[in-house]
């Protein structure tokens, strides 16, 4: 694999990214290095997991919260919001998000 890009982006939509992408999500009082499976899967690493022993662990991503019970769906990541993922744990507010996209074409 050829590293193609690394951005930093204020928001990441699930149909920005695909196979072999990695997400850094650093928020305030974490870090989370998700790596794009299939299937609306990714194996996350950091935070939460690293903390409970379960780095990595295949998992999907529910979306972005405000912090209540409205999520949207098609948003990995956003600066400002929280993580959801589908154990239902919720991260703290993400500060950053670096996408670093996977390309063995180019």
């Amino acid at each position: 694999m050829i590293l193609k890009k690394a951005i930093s982006l204020d928001k990441v939509r699930k149909e920005d990214l695909k196979f072999g992408d990695f997400v850094l999500v650093v928020t305030q009082h974490s870090t989370y290095l998700l790596y794009i499976l299939q299937d609306d899967f990714c194996l996350v690493s950091g935070g939460w997991f690293d903390r409970n022993g379960f780095s990595p662990v295949k998992i999907q991503i529910n979306g972005c919260t405000w912090g209540g019970n409205t999520i949207k769906g098609d948003v990995v990541a956003a600066c400002g919001m929280h993580l959801e993922f589908s154990n239902g744990i919720v991260t703290s507010k993400i500060q950053e998000v670096i996408v670093l996209n996977m390309d063995a074409k180019n």
